[in-house]
């Protein structure tokens, strides 16, 4: 159904479906609606469809103000400007006050391209994880965006959407059954744990592939919810292979590697090599070559499983 859809059309599909069951829902864009997908909302709910120009903390606190009203928010902007730029009144007047505030994020990554280094947030996982009570949530495709709108909107609590914006591989079949707090087993196997976020899983499953003709059985766990991870889904799998390898469209640092490590590090000790961002700015460049100089390919994970499963001797 969602084949070759790009995951803006889903979001925004999906966000109109739910705003005319539920009057409580709203949307905030930050000058970047069309951008984003959602600048049809504003003909067919102009009364809930708002625009708040390059304004982005002024989003984030009528946002806030309209959920202490009964209100659901969900507010959007590049990722770099629904995290870090409002980072302040992310933790003070939406997670602090407890308002029900959904925030989304688009391009994360190196998905932000010619954008450049500006707009290519790699810490707003880091930065927005270290905020005390709020969700983080990775779809990996556009059937996994559908599913999960609706149980977020039904979620009382603030939750930060990453969000990749164009079509994308689908991964999930449209019978998939959705859990916010559970992480999905994509393939199961004995050797080494891929545990893997957002556009990482399609680099994951390649990988698996590869290792495959190598005599090396990977399992690979989507973790769709960053915070609060599923530790249970990462210490059994964990336990089971006893080497894991995270993969991550972000810093290595603050992201999916360091949630995944201190689950491990308290519950199963196991080594644990990390593919990501290695703590760097981005630049102005298409996906293919960005995922080669950050080393983020399918070939740089199965290095990394490779050096994992030998530091198990």
């Amino acid at each position: 159904m969602y084949e070759n859809m790009e995951m803006r059309q889903v979001l925004a599909e999906i966000l109109g479906g739910m705003m005319e069951k539920d009057e409580r829902i709203v949307v905030i864009d930050a000058d970047l609606a069309r951008a984003n997908g959602t600048i049809a909302l504003r003909d067919k709910y102009p009364e809930r469809a708002f625009d708040v120009g390059i304004a982005e903390q002024n989003m984030a606190a009528v946002a806030a103000g309209m959920a202490a009203y009964g209100l659901i928010p969900f507010i959007g902007s590049f990722t770099p400007f629904a995290t870090r730029r409002i980072c302040d009144q992310i933790a003070i007047s939406i997670v602090y006050a407890k308002r029900n505030v959904k925030i989304i994020g688009t391009d994360p990554g190196i998905s932000a391209e010619l954008n450049g280094g500006t707009h290519m947030s790699m810490e707003d996982i880091g930065v927005i994880r270290s905020i005390p009570g709020i969700v983080i949530f990775e779809p990996v495709d556009a059937v996994q965006l559908a599913k999960a709108l609706p149980v977020i909107a039904e979620y009382d609590g603030p939750v930060y959407i990453r969000m990749f914006r164009k079509a994308f591989p689908v991964i999930f079949k449209d019978d998939y059954k959705f859990e916010l707090f559970k992480a999905d087993l994509i393939s199961e196997g004995k050797d080494v744990t891929l545990f893997a976020s957002g556009i990482m899983v399609n680099e994951a499953l390649k990988a698996a592939e590869l290792l495959k003709a190598s005599g090396i059985s990977a399992e690979i766990i989507n973790i769709h919810t960053i915070k609060p991870i599923d530790r249970e889904a990462v210490v059994k799998s964990a336990k089971k292979t006893g080497a894991a390898v995270t993969c991550e469209n972000h810093n290595i640092i603050g992201g999916l590697k360091s949630a995944v490590a201190e689950v491990l590090v308290d519950e199963c000790p196991v080594p644990v090599k990390a593919v990501g961002v290695q703590d760097h700015f981005g630049e102005v460049a298409k996906m293919d070559y960005l995922k080669k100089k950050y080393h983020m390919t399918a070939e740089d994970i199965v290095k990394a499983a490779k050096e994992a499963i030998a530091m198990k001797k």
